[in-house]
C-alpha cells in the first residue's frame, strides 16, 4: 500500500444508518412508507408539492436529532491526517461527515440542509421548513424545493468525480448497495483505470465482484480499522 497517494471514498446509506437515519431499501425503510414516484421524482413534486415538502422537512428535522458515528469520525480523521489527495464522495444528503469534521466532501445527491430555487437555480444553505413556500434569497420567487437529486435528475459534479477516479490509486466503497447508478459504476471505472478497490459493507453489494477485496461488518468497526491501516502508511 506504500504507493497509494490519491484516494476516493464513496459512502452510502449504510454509514449513516448506524447513526439512526432510515435507509430507503431496508425492511421498514422509507420506500415502504412512501412510493419513490411520489417523493423522489420531479413528476411527484409537480403532482403533489406539499407531500414532497413535508417529507423532506421531516427528514431535515430528523437529521438534527442524530450524531456522527465512529465511521464518520474515522473518515474525518483520515481527512485531517492524509497528506495525499482525498475526496469523500457521499450519496447521503445528511451533514454527518461535516459534523464529524471532514472537509474534503462532495455531496453528489445534494444536501438536506440546502434549498434549490427552481426559477434561478441558485442553491442556498437552508435549515428551516419549505412547506410554507418561503421566498428564494436570490431572486425572491417562491420556488424553493429540496436540494436533493431525484430519480431522473443528474447528480452533482460528475465531471469532477470522474476526474478524481481517473487519478485514484485506491477506491473505497462504504455502506453502499451497489444498486443506484451512476455511483454503482464507480468501482468498475476505478478498477479499469488501475486503482485498487476495497468494499466495506454490512454484506456484499450487488457489484461486489468488481472489488479486489470485500470486508463485511458494521461500518463503525470496519472503517476505523481501515483508517488506522491507511494512516500507518504515512507514519
Amino acid at each position: 500500500m506504500n504507493d497509494i497517494r490519491n484516494i476516493v471514498v464513496l459512502t452510502g446509506a449504510g454509514i449513516s444508518a448506524e447513526s439512526g437515519i432510515d435507509t430507503f431499501r431496508d425492511a421498514g425503510g422509507l420506500w415502504e412508507q412512501h412510493r419513490v414516484e411520489d417523493v423522489a421524482t420531479p413528476e411527484g413534486f409537480a403532482r403533489d408539492p406539499e407531500l414532497v415538502q413535508r417529507f423532506y422537512d421531516a427528514r431535515r428535522e430528523a437529521v438534527r436529532t442524530v450524531t456522527p458515528n465512529p465511521a464518520h469520525e474515522a473518515l474525518a480523521r483520515l481527512d485531517a491526517g492524509w497528506e495525499g489527495h482525498l475526496l469523500i464522495v457521499t450519496q447521503n444528503v445528511d451533514d454527518l461527515h461535516e459534523r464529524a469534521g471532514a472537509k474534503r466532501v462532495l455531496h453528489m445527491h445534494g444536501e438536506l440542509l440546502s434549498a434549490l430555487c427552481a426559477k434561478c437555480q441558485a442553491r442556498h444553505a437552508w435549515s428551516e421548513p419549505l412547506i410554507d413556500r418561503p421566498a428564494c434569497p436570490g431572486c425572491g420567487e417562491q420556488a424553493l424545493r429540496p436540494d436533493v437529486v431525484w430519480f431522473g435528475e443528474m447528480p452533482y459534479e460528475m465531471d469532477r468525480i470522474y476526474a478524481e477516479l481517473r487519478r485514484a490509486d485506491l477506491f473505497v466503497s462504504i455502506g453502499t448497495s451497489g444498486a443506484v447508478y451512476p455511483a454503482a459504476g464507480f468501482v468498475r471505472d476505478a478498477r479499469e483505470l488501475g486503482a485498487r478497490t476495497l468494499e466495506l459493507n454490512l454484506e456484499r453489494s450487488e457489484g461486489s465482484y468488481w472489488f479486489h477485496e470485500s470486508r463485511q461488518g458494521r461500518a463503525g468497526e470496519l472503517v476505523p480499522r481501515w483508517v488506522d491501516e491507511i494512516l500507518s502508511i504515512e507514519g
